[in-house]
C-alpha cells in the first residue's frame, strides 16, 4: 500500500512568486505550498532536496490559509518541513521573505522600519492569496492563521493586534517610538515557536491580541528564553487561550526543519541543537500538534 494512503495524507504542490508592493516600492519572494492531486516528485528548493508536485495545479475545493513568519536574519526555506505537511494535510501555506531581514539583505535588522513593516508583510502575502487567479477561489473564508519564529513571533503578534514599542537603540532619535501597526481582522490563530515579544512589554501592548494561541518555547534557548512567553502570557486579556508548553532540551534553531548531513556543523548554529536532541524526532511530533491545533478552530 502506499505510503501516503496509510497516513491518509495527500500531494503537496509548490510554487514560487513574487509579491509587489507599489506603495512601499517593494518586491519579495514567497514560496506557496498547497494541496494537489499531482504526484510528487523529487524536486530542490534551496539547499533541500524533498518531494513535492512543483507547480502543478491545486486542488478543487475550500482550505485554511497559513502563513509562516521566518526568523530575523533567516529564510523562508528553514520552515520547508511544517510547511509541506500542513499542505499535505490541506492546507494552503504561503512563506513570504521578508524583505531586508532576511539571510541574503539583513540591511534593517534592529531598525523602527523593520518592526513596521514586517507585519505589512503579512498583509500583502495574505492579500495576494485573495487576488491570484490561482488561490482566490480556493481560501476558505475565516481561516487565516499565522505561524512565527522568533522574530515572526513578533509579527504574528504585531499582526494581530499588539502594539510594539521599539527600543532607543533601534529608533533615528535615540528614544522609544510606539510602532504604528494596522491590525489584519483576518488572522484567527497563532502559532508562537520561541517567540521574541521583548517589543509589547508595555502595559496593555497585547491586550487586543484576543484569539486562540499555541505557544512553544525551549528549553534552552539563549535567544528567546521563557521570560519572553512570560510576556506575552500575562500581556494577552484572557490568557486562557493560550496553549502553552516548553520543549524540554530544546533550542532556540531546534524548530527548524532538519537541514541536510552536509549542512550540519558547529559553523553553521542553525544546524545545531543542544546534545542529546533529536530534531527529526521532534518535527513529526510538531508537525502534529500544529496540524491538531489548526483543525480545532476550524
Amino acid at each position: 500500500m502506499n505510503k501516503k494512503a496509510e497516513i491518509n495524507e495527500g500531494y503537496a504542490g509548490c510554487c514560487e512568486v513574487q509579491i509587489t508592493e507599489n506603495s512601499l516600492r517593494v518586491t519579495f519572494p514567497m514560496i506557496v505550498m498547497y494541496p494537489t492531486d499531482a504526484p510528487e516528485q523529487a524536486d530542490r528548493l534551496g539547499p533541500y532536496s524533498l518531494e513535492v508536485a512543483r507547480d502543478a495545479a491545486p486542488r478543487e475545493g475550500k482550505f485554511r490559509l497559513v502563513l509562516i513568519s521566518h526568523g530575523t536574519g533567516g529564510s523562508p526555506l528553514v520552515y520547508w518541513s511544517l510547511a509541506r505537511h500542513l499542505a499535505r494535510s490541506g492546507f494552503i501555506v504561503g512563506l513570504p521573505e521578508h524583505p531586508h531581514n532576511n539571510r541574503n539583505d539583513n540591511s534593517l535588522e534592529g531598525t523602527v522600519q523593520n518592526l513596521t513593516y514586517r507585519p505589512q508583510h503579512l498583509r500583502m502575502a495574505a492579500d495576494w492569496f485573495f487576488e491570484d487567479e490561482r488561490f482566490k477561489g480556493l481560501i476558505q473564508p475565516g481561516s487565516l492563521s499565522v505561524i512565527g519564529h522568533s522574530m515572526g513571533g513578533y509579527t504574528a503578534l504585531a499582526a494581530a493586534g499588539g502594539v510594539p514599542t521599539s527600543f532607543p537603540n533601534e529608533s533615528p532619535n535615540g528614544k522609544p517610538q510606539q510602532i504604528d501597526v494596522l491590525r489584519d481582522s483576518r488572522i484567527q490563530s497563532l502559532i508562537l515557536l520561541a517567540p521574541a515579544s521583548v517589543w509589547f512589554r508595555n502595559e496593555g501592548a497585547l491586550s487586543d491580541v484576543r484569539l486562540p494561541i499555541l505557544m512553544l518555547d525551549a528549553e534552552r534557548d539563549p535567544y528567546t528564553p521563557p521570560f519572553h512567553a512570560q510576556i506575552i502570557l500575562k500581556g494577552v486579556a484572557e490568557p486562557r487561550m493560550i496553549r502553552y508548553r516548553t520543549v524540554e532540551n530544546a533550542g532556540h534553531f531546534s524548530f527548524l526543519s532538519p537541514f541536510p548531513a552536509a549542512m550540519i556543523s558547529p559553523a553553521f548554529p542553525p544546524s545545531q541543537d543542544p546534545p542529546g536532541f533529536d530534531r527529526v524526532q521532534f518535527h513529526e511530533t510538531l508537525k502534529t500538534e500544529v496540524v491538531k491545533f489548526l483543525l480545532t478552530y476550524d
